[in-house]
């Protein structure tokens, strides 16, 4: 997987969460080619096809999989990769699993929630965006 189509990625999948939400301050629609390399996640990623169709990305400190991003080609929505992706994390085998996302995001919210994250409290970020946050334990 290379740092560029990653990029494009994020920037297609961020951008309808940016919608959803209804603003523009997601850091990842911000971020440069040179920010993401150094951004110190680990990637994994789905192909279709040939095309890069989801990622996610983590990092992992002693028991805890913190996911960074979690990122779907709007071509490919409603076809499994997320929820494939995160099958993937589960076979890492961390005790405990978090994400965030946009409190209006409600298909993340949904998905989350659906392959068993459980909703902690949500935090206000900037100029008032909600973020739900999960926990998972394995």
């Amino acid at each position: 997987m290379e740092c560029a189509e990653v990029l494009e990625l994020q920037r297609k999948s961020y951008r309808i969460e940016a919608d959803l939400i209804g603003t523009d301050e997601i850091p990842p629609l911000k971020e440069t080619f040179e920010q993401l390399q150094d951004c110190g996640e680990t990637f994994i990623g789905c192909y279709v096809n040939g095309r890069l169709a989801g990622a996610v990305s983590y990092k992992k400190e002693r028991n805890v999989l913190d996911i960074h991003r979690m990122m779907v080609h709007p071509e490919f929505f409603r076809r499994g990769i997320a929820r494939k992706l995160l099958d993937q994390l589960d076979q890492i085998g961390a005790p405990e699993m978090i994400v965030s996302t946009g409190s209006a995001n409600t298909p993340a919210v949904k998905l989350y929630e659906k392959i068993g994250f459980e909703r902690q409290e949500d935090s206000v970020v900037g100029d008032g965006l909600v973020i739900a946050n999960f926990k998972k334990w394995n």
